[in-house]
């Protein structure tokens, strides 16, 4: 993927002035320089269009049909309406990924539903502008390593991505788990970057997606659904048992390391990034504006067996394979969560190999270039 288009409709051009509590004070002159050098991170170059009218957009898209690689769209009210962005997004034949500034699931109930979805690889919204970074990121994923879907449970949100290599296996695995505080607008997309990187070593990678606030999940729904997803994964005759890998990100890390010690058959390594391992102590610390008691559906005084039941650091199972890293500049989950998890595992006689990184944010360990990967490399089981 070389050249992306992206697609800004209705009242955009109005970014910075309009309603800034609900979309920011990000114009849309600064949106586009933002587009510029998050392309430029990615390989890609961005073509930026916005229009107030619905048939200038399907203009550009016909126009585009064979100059770009594919597509971001951000149509607006048009969304809702505009059965003909859908369509003409299906004859060009354009992969593309559907992107929102606010979180649309919690606005006005005609919001939540999108015409222009069906004909996307992805939506994603709520995140501010740095949505539309994430949506070029997804765009490169999902069509450079085109990965198979694969439904493990009863609802939409139940499903994961298999990426599977060549040849008859059986192959080593890596379960990737996302993080995002177990909020309904972080999904899977955010951590799809080290599943491609690992697939393309020769590993079969399953992304998956869980119920979180919002889509139906909290604790321990969120939980049962990953146990159900790795079982699914361990049922399959091209999977290799004795090298299945899980990897959690933040909240995903909190349901890696329950699923892991809870799991039949436990797998060979869990790696933690900047993981959640002691629910009572994030919520006195009132991580990410009090989202654990949201969560876990209480306080931990009300609900002191389900926390603990949550929490990593209430039981870290001896026979488990534990990496763990973590920035001590991580000001959305603090170091502490990690170095507290170490003591309470040396104590129960378990072993953890910790790494804290110098400098190191919350998202920094998600990025295949850099050093928390290099250590999640060496500990993969030959």
């Amino acid at each position: 993927m070389q050249r992306v288009l992206v697609l800004n409709g209705p009242n955009l051009n109005l970014l910075g002035t309009r309603e800034p509590e609900v979309y920011g004070a990000t114009t849309l002159a600064d949106l586009e320089r933002n587009l510029t050098a998050w392309g430029e991170r990615l390989g890609l170059e961005v073509a930026p269009f916005q229009s107030n009218h619905e048939g200038a957009l399907i203009d550009r898209l016909h126009d585009e049909r064979n100059g770009v690689d594919g597509v971001v769209i951000n149509a607006g009210a048009l969304t809702h309406t505009s059965y003909a962005l859908h369509d003409a997004i299906v004859a060009t034949s354009l992969p593309t990924v559907e992107v929102h500034i606010s979180n649309v699931m919690k606005r006005e109930a005609w919001r939540r539903h999108s015409v222009i979805a069906p004909a996307c690889l992805a939506s994603i919204y709520g995140r501010g502008i740095t949505g539309y970074r994430d949506a070029m990121r997804a765009l490169v994923n999902l069509t450079t390593a085109p990965p198979e879907p694969l439904i493990y449970g009863e609802t939409e949100h139940q499903v994961m991505d298999l990426r599977i290599p060549a040849g008859a296996g059986p192959h080593p695995v890596g379960i990737f788990l996302h993080g995002g505080f177990w909020r309904g607008e972080w999904g899977r997309d955010t951590i799809d970057t080290l599943a491609v990187a690992l697939y393309r070593r020769g590993w079969m990678t399953a992304n998956v997606e869980y119920r979180r606030l919002d889509t139906g999940g909290g604790w321990p729904i969120s939980g049962v659904d990953v146990l159900d997803a790795i079982e699914t994964l361990q049922a399959r005759s091209d999977v290799d048992p004795d090298r299945l890998v899980l990897v959690g990100h933040s909240a995903g890390a909190q349901l890696a390391l329950t699923a892991a010690a809870a799991a039949t058959t436990p797998p060979a390594l869990v790696v933690g990034l900047a993981p959640i391992t002691d629910l009572a102590a994030a919520h006195a610390e009132g991580l990410d504006g009090g989202i654990v008691e949201l969560y876990m559906d209480g306080a931990p005084e009300d609900r002191e067996a389900a926390y603990s039941a949550a929490s990593p650091i209430a039981s870290p199972s001896p026979s488990l394979h534990r990496l763990m890293i973590h920035g001590d500049a991580d000001t959305l989950v603090p170091a502490s969560q990690s170095r507290s998890y170490v003591t309470a595992a040396a104590a129960a006689g378990a072993e953890v190999e910790y790494v804290e990184l110098a400098g190191a944010g919350h998202f920094h360990v998600l990025d295949p270039g850099g050093e928390a990967w290099a250590h999640v490399l060496r500990a993969l089981p030959n």
